[in-house]
C-alpha cells in the first residue's frame, strides 16, 4: 500500500518526533549533541525551515518547525540523517541504521497549539524524570524561549513574538506558561496526532485543512 504524503503547507509549523531504530540511543556524550544541533541548523538554513523549539533526548528528538517550501522538512531530516548518521558510525564504530523508519509529523494549528506543544516538547525531560525543571537539561530550547539565552539556530514564531513587546517581556511570559501543567488529554493528543500523522487542531481548522489539500485530516468516526 503506498504512503500518503505528508500534510505540507509553507508557513504552517509541524511537530517532528525521529527515534533510534528499536529505541536504541542515539545520543552518547555531550559531542553527539552538539553534532547534531551543529547540522540542524546547517539544514535549517539551507533549506530555509524556522526552527522554534526542540528536545534532544537520549534516544529520539522532537522538532518544532516551520518549512517555508513544500520540501523543507523533508530536507532536513534527510540531510541531518545523512551526516549524523555517518558521524555516529565512524565515532562508535558500527554499522547499518540508525533511525526508526521515516520520522513522524504533524501539521498544527499555530493559533491554538503553538504554544502548548513547544511547551510540551521542552518537558520532555521533565516528564521522564531526568530533571525536575527543564532549565537543567542542556539539550533543549527552554533557556532560549524562557530565559533569553543565545541560541543562533532558534527563529521566533509569531505567535512567541506576540506574547510581550520585547524579548525580555516575551521570556516572562513563556516562562510562566510552565507554572500550569499541561492536561494528560492535550498530551495524547499531541502524541496521537504525531504518532498517526494527523493534523492537530480543532475541528474547523481540520476542515479548513482538508478542503485545501483535498484530503482526509483525522481519522473517521467509527
Amino acid at each position: 500500500m503506498a504512503r500518503l504524503p505528508r500534510f505540507v503547507i509553507p508557513g504552517q509549523p509541524q511537530h517532528v518526533i525521529q527515534r533510534g531504530n528499536n529505541r536504541d540511543v542515539i545520543f552518547v556524550g555531550d559531542a553527539d549533541y552538539q553534532f547534531y544541533l551543529t547540522k540542524l541548523g546547517d539544514a535549517c538554513k539551507k533549506y530555509n525551515c524556522d526552527l522554534h523549539a526542540y528536545v534532544l533526548m537520549t534516544n529520539h528528538v522532537h522538532l518544532l518547525l516551520t518549512p517555508n517550501s513544500e520540501n523543507g522538512i523533508s530536507k532536513v531530516m534527510q540531510y541531518i540523517g545523512r551526516y549524523y548518521v555517518q558521524y555516529f558510525n565512524f565515532q562508535y564504530q558500527r554499522t547499518g541504521t540508525l533511525w526508526e523508519g521515516r520520522y513522524k509529523a504533524t501539521l498544527l494549528d499555530s493559533n491554538n497549539y503553538f504554544l502548548t506543544c513547544s511547551r510540551y516538547i521542552e518537558l520532555n525531560p521533565v516528564r521522564a524524570g531526568m530533571v525536575q525543571h527543564p532549565q537543567d537539561y542542556p539539550w533543549s530550547s527552554y533557556c532560549r524561549n524562557a530565559l533569553g539565552q543565545y541560541n543562533k539556530i532558534i527563529s521566533s514564531h509569531l505567535v512567541y513574538k506576540l506574547l510581550g513587546v520585547d524579548d525580555a517581556s516575551r521570556c516572562l511570559n513563556y516562562h510562566a506558561l510552565f507554572a500550569n501543567h499541561i492536561p494528560k488529554e492535550k498530551i495524547e493528543e499531541i502524541r496521537m496526532a504525531t504518532n498517526k500523522a494527523w493534523v492537530l487542531g480543532d475541528n474547523q481548522f481540520k476542515i479548513k485543512i482538508s478542503q485545501l489539500l483535498e484530503r482526509q485530516t483525522q481519522p473517521k468516526v467509527r
